[in-house]
């Protein structure tokens, strides 16, 4: 049955990202609900401002992360750097202008349109160290111990087993490698017609857990040095939150630390361990 349930989000997600692919670059700008459910609300509403970043690419800039990893991965020149759930390329680009010509850019996503998408991307700018390749970040097409950094942008949480997908990372990981991923996560229990309408119109909190439960994985994964790095609170519209609570329990909400977060965090794969994987 988790299995079925598993390849039923995939698939989900598959079609969703599939669609937001396919759109022209002057409607790309979605965010994580797609087009289909953005009528009264702005689904940009988790994306930050990446526009300022060197190496930006308008073009490859879907709206559909919820933080900025590259700018806080520590990445340097001749880094060999991993962009799992890489759409249309837009981390990837911003990497690649740090590691320069000397270091390696691999996007990962199972997205066959974002695929062509990004490679259509990286052959206008001329791109030769950057290559894209269809995989599921459960099992992630490249050899063990092969990256110094691995970046991921409001993707994770649509994993079904997020588990796994962090043992993917701790393998690609060479030792003494590291990760930065901006994430969606939750903070207490929101009620349950809130939650219903919020994966709704963000289909990025479809999949989320809780903080603890989230870094806790991280842990169990043999990851060290685990720090957030950014954490912002999602605000949903008024409108959404009065549909589903009282007056009293909608000022309660507000100023409670219950909620809907997006979080960057950052993690090191140790020089030396014992866990699984960690030898590759």
């Amino acid at each position: 049955m988790k299995t079925e349930t598993s390849e039923y989000q995939k698939k989900l997600v598959k079609e969703k990202y599939s669609q937001i692919a396919a759109q022209n670059e002057d409607t790309s700008n979605a965010g994580c609900c797609g087009t289909t459910a953005c009528d009264t609300i702005d689904c940009n509403i988790m994306a930050d401002d990446y526009t300022a970043l060197k190496g930006y690419v308008a073009g490859a800039d879907l709206g559909l992360g919820c933080g900025l990893p590259t700018e806080f991965a520590k990445i340097i020149e001749g880094d060999t750097v991993v962009d799992l759930g890489s759409g249309a390329g837009n981390d990837c680009f911003v990497a690649r202008s740090i590691v320069g010509g000397t270091g390696k850019i691999f996007g990962i996503d199972f997205t066959e349109k974002m695929i062509e998408r990004a490679k259509a991307n990286a052959e206008k700018l001329n791109y030769k160290n950057v290559e894209f390749r269809y995989g599921d970040i459960e099992n992630i097409p490249l050899a063990g111990g092969i990256a110094d950094v691995v970046v991921s942008n409001c993707v994770l949480n649509l994993v079904p087993d997020k588990n796994q997908a962090f043992a993917e990372i701790f393998r690609i990981l060479k030792k003494g490698g590291h990760f930065s991923v901006s994430d969606i996560v939750l903070e207490g229990d929101l009620p349950e017609g809130l939650q219903k309408s919020a994966e709704m119109y963000v289909g990025c909190v479809s999949g989320a857990i809780q903080k603890d439960s989230y870094l806790s994985i991280i842990e169990s994964a043999g990851f060290g040095n685990i720090r957030v790095q950014k954490e912002k609170r999602i605000s949903l519209p008024e409108e959404t939150i009065n549909q589903y609570l009282t007056a009293d329990q909608a000022t309660e909400f507000n100023k409670g630390k219950r909620g809907i977060f997006s979080i960057t965090v950052y993690a090191e794969k140790p020089e030396s361990c014992c866990a699984p994987g960690c030898c590759n």
